[in-house]
This record gives structure tokens, sequence and C-alpha cells, in this order.
């Protein structure tokens, strides 16, 4: 308890600690908002997860760290920053350079995503086989009807086209026009009506709890600043007895792909997905490994979650099929 005191018990620390409460930070970009050099905030950083009130995890070359997933090492962090005054000018100055460093990340995105738009089926088929990762999605769905589709990050609206024709509605939701626009015109050559085209946020959809009985998150996690927090408002939107799909890349050493593709992570493990379903309420039910053709490619990964209590959601359409049997 000393140790973990002496450890939050430093200025800068408490910042850090303070910066961490609201996202998973890189080392460089927690340089950057307090204003010290990096070697000195990896030392604050090193006394703070031997204390076990942060976590570290490296990615490549990059190194991140969030606060303690310890149930007891959680709570004293949560104790100590209620106990800070809201109005406090060094800590406030900290979130709005945080904010700064967000909204960077946001210019970067856009830009790239606007740059690429129109090719965007064509960078994605670098990376491994799509007709193979297609397949595979359509077995993890179980080649069954939905009621309601939900694609969060709908991009060019490929996951769209796929799985619309098995669900009743559909609603895509992306931050980019340029990428709404791509999806409206896939979606309208696909002939599916029922497919509604939303800009949105991934982390705050306005959408109503349980309104989809298949949530698909295709290639979009390893692009956010918080992956697990958009885990969270995915299971949100999972009627019970329904189904979460997320399809990304298994971790990997490919660097190049933050600077090239504005990539934030680099993939994510096994262990890292099933503990932020744990979170978010729902369970694992399969998770399906997809190697690249060459050995400079990526791994795609698809990890199925089921969300407890009931049967799975049944469209009408399957409902008077059923009937009709």
């Amino acid at each position: 308890m000393v140790g973990v005191l002496r450890a939050a018990g430093e200025p800068t620390r408490l910042r850090v600690l303070a910066l961490l409460a609201h996202e998973e930070l890189a080392v460089m970009e927690l340089s950057q908002i307090l204003g010290q050099s990096q070697p000195r905030v990896s030392r604050h950083l090193k006394l703070l997860t031997e204390a076990r009130l942060v976590e570290r995890f490296p990615d490549g070359a990059w190194v991140f760290y969030r606060l303690t997933s310890d149930r007891l090492g959680r709570a004293f962090v949560d104790q100590v920053l209620d106990q800070i005054a809201p109005d406090d000018a060094e800590l406030n100055n900290d979130l709005e350079r945080l904010e700064a460093v967000r909204q960077g990340r946001e210019r970067d995105a856009a830009a790239y995503f606007a740059q690429n738009a129109p090719r965007w089926d064509e960078i994605r088929s670098l990376y491994v086989d799509e007709a193979d990762v297609e397949a595979a999605i359509l077995t993890a769905a179980e080649d069954r009807r939905f009621a309601r589709l939900i694609d969060l990050g709908t991009g060019a609206g490929r996951m769209l086209t796929l799985l619309g024709p098995l669900a009743d509605k559909a609603i895509g939701l992306d931050l980019s026009q340029q990428m709404l626009n791509i999806a409206r015109r896939q979606v309208a050559e696909a002939g599916l009506s029922g497919c509604e085209l939303r800009h949105g946020d991934i982390f705050a959809t306005g959408l109503a709890a349980g309104s989809g009985d298949l949530v698909i998150i295709h290639r979009v996690l390893h692009y956010l600043n918080d992956p697990g927090a958009a885990l969270i408002e995915a299971a949100r939107l999972v009627a019970p007895g329904g189904q979460l799909l997320i399809v990304d890349f298994a971790h990997h050493d490919l660097e190049f792909l933050r600077q090239a593709h504005q990539h934030r992570r680099l993939g994510f493990s096994d262990d890292e997905i099933a503990r932020w379903l744990q979170t978010a309420g729902v369970d694992a039910l399969s998770t399906t490994a997809l190697p690249p053709t060459s050995t400079e490619g990526l791994t795609v990964k698809i990890w199925s979650a089921r969300k407890a209590g009931g049967a799975p959601a049944l469209s009408p359409s399957a409902l008077a099929q059923r009937s009709a049997a």
C-alpha cells in the first residue's frame, strides 16, 4: 500500500492517471500532453506500472498504457481521482491538450479516408483474400436471416452488400461522408432497398439498446483510439440472443501501416478481445483465423460473440417460413 500511495502521490503521475481515465495513450502522446521529455514520462509510467495502477502493452514500435484492469487497483485509482476538484486548472489544461491530440488523429484519419475512399476495396485486398474472409463471415453468421443488421464503421458498404440480403432491415454508420457516398451507390446497385446509411459515431451511435440481432464491426477497431469503448457500445446494440461479429487483424509487426494507412493499433490478441467482450457483457463463441497468402500479409481474425437472454431474433420472413413448415 505504501508503494501504491507513493506511485500515485506525485503531481505528474497523478496527471497521468487522470489522462488514462479518459482513454489509453501512447508514451509519445503522454509526453506531448504533459510537456515533458519521453524518458521522463517513461520513468513515471514505470513506477505506476510497478505499483499495478496502470498496464503497459507494446504494440509494434509503440507502447500504450491504460488504467489497470485489476478490480481493487482500479477502485483505488477511481477513489483518488474523485478527490480532485473538477475545476483544477492543470488537469483541465491537460484535457485540452488531450483533445488537441484527438483532433489531430481525426484530421489525419479524415484526410486518409477522403483520399483513399474511391479505392478502398483495392487497399483492403492487399492484406488478405477477400473471398475467403467473406465466406468465413457468412459461416460465422450461420447464413441465417436477421430482422435487423447494424454495420458499425460501414466504410464502402461491403458488409451491407454481403449480409444485407439476409436482413429485413440494415443500418450502416460511418463518420466519413465520402465513404457513405460510396456505400450508398454500392447498396443501390445491389438492389438493397432495406439498407439505411447514416453519418454516425461508433462510440455514440444514438441507436436504441438491443436494436440489432446482428451487429458487425469489420476492420474498424485498429483505427480507433479506444477500441474497448467501441465494443461496449456495439454490445449495447445487440439484442438478447443476438450476435456480435468482430473482424480485424491478429496482432502483427507491420509498423509502416501506422503512417501509410493510419492504423493506430497493429492488430489484437485473443486475450485482449476476450477481456473487452467480458466487460461488454457478451460471451465469445468462437474465433476463426485466416492466414495471409504471403509472408508479408496480415492474418484476419473473426471473433463471434453472443448476448445472453434468449434465442436469436428471427426476421418476419424467417418466422413465416417456420410457420409454413
